[in-house]
């Protein structure tokens, strides 16, 4: 928005109040009118100012929260290549047995752990 400047305002009122018939001549509620009107100019301009410099701020803030919001939600680079494995012509690493192959069954081979009713129990 333009700046209002000093006696903008002022002459505005009275060229307005002149229309519906009212003369502002100089006098002492003439020189109040305008330094109200003076104050006035002078809170609109600085609350432009004001708004300008907080929508600067609300711009620059924003700009951040889109930039972390875009770092959360970007693809992940794909994972690094894993470390080569020993060759088997050197045999396992030292330390490193075979291991026994884990013994994987149903719930019905490996049971349940509840108990059986009386009746079924053997005696």
């Amino acid at each position: 928005m333009k700046r209002i400047d000093k006696d903008e305002l002022y002459e505005s009122m009275r060229g307005f109040l002149a229309s519906k018939g009212v003369a502002l001549e100089e006098g002492s509620y003439s020189q109040r009118i305008r330094q109200g009107c003076n104050l006035l100019t002078d809170a609109i301009n600085a609350t432009q100012n004001s708004v300008a410099r907080a929508k600067i701020e609300t711009d620059r803030k924003l700009e951040q929260l889109r930039q972390s919001i875009h770092e959360a939600t970007a693809p992940k680079p794909p994972p690094a290549q894993p470390a080569p494995e020993p060759s088997a012509a050197s045999g396992p690493a030292p330390g490193q047995g075979k291991r026994k192959p884990r013994r994987v069954g149903t719930v019905k081979q490996r049971g349940t752990g509840a108990r059986r009713p009386k009746s079924a129990r053997r005696k």
